[in-house]
């Protein structure tokens, strides 16, 4: 049994997240800014429940919205983007990275909202398709997926975008006065290249027919490549 881990060799300390356009065939991924307040804030109206694992939200008004975006937009860590649906043009969906940790070449994806009209479409996938891939391309070793335990869709989707369960930590945090016990996923670097081969695939035009209906799922694809399953979702 080995006393010490493996020796690194050749790797570099990969650069933090920076303006660069994350720009996809059904999505693209800006800075967030104010100005996408006002279609963020009219595609969030639709459903509320969007933010009930947020540890914010939702804002009955623009003012109280553009005053949250004005509190995150020029932070480092989270870094913020705004997720562009190229169908409509328009903004419908927030997501960031965050707990950037270069030194070790650990990146974590979080804060998504996606609105009613984002889920389940292409540009959604697409979307945590190129932030794996920035992640990734960019030399981080690590890419990881938390959320409240109780959060089965979140789960679901981890697996889907290929993220390996790695367990529970309970009493990770509080937010709006609940206990939240907290789910991992990750992916790491040497799982990226069967990784980006699936989304290549999932995302080909050849994958979905006249009505935009996939032939094969993202999930199909990504089982075999999951390093453990997550109990709570098969």
């Amino acid at each position: 049994m080995r006393r010490f881990g493996q020796t690194i060799e050749g790797w570099v300390v990969p650069v933090a997240p920076n303006r660069a356009v994350l720009e996809g065939r059904h999505a693209r991924l800006e800075r967030l800014s104010l100005a996408h307040a006002e279609e963020l804030h009219a595609a969030n109206a639709a459903d509320d429940r969007i933010w009930d694992y947020l540890p914010y939200g939702p804002f009955a008004d623009l003012a109280g919205y553009r005053a949250w975006i004005a509190s995150v937009a020029d932070g480092t860590d989270p870094w913020f983007y705004a997720i562009i649906d190229k169908a409509s043009g328009k903004a419908s969906g927030v997501a960031s990275y965050l707990r950037i940790t270069s030194a070790s070449g650990s990146i974590e994806v979080g804060h998504i909202n996606f609105s009613a009209a984002l889920q389940r479409t292409a540009a959604a996938t697409e979307a945590m398709f190129l932030m794996m891939e920035w992640a990734f391309e960019a030399g981080y070793r690590r890419y990881e997926w938390k959320c409240d335990a109780l959060n089965l869709p979140s789960r679901r989707a981890a697996a889907r975008l290929g993220l390996s369960y790695e367990g529970v930590f309970r009493q990770a945090t509080i937010y709006k006065g609940r206990n939240r016990d907290t789910a991992w996923f990750a992916a790491i670097d040497k799982e990226w290249p069967a990784l980006k081969a699936a989304f290549d695939r999932w995302l080909d035009p050849g994958n979905f027919d006249t009505g935009g209906a996939q032939r094969e799922s993202l999930a199909d694809l990504t089982r075999p490549l999951l390093a453990a399953a997550d109990p709570a979702t098969g």
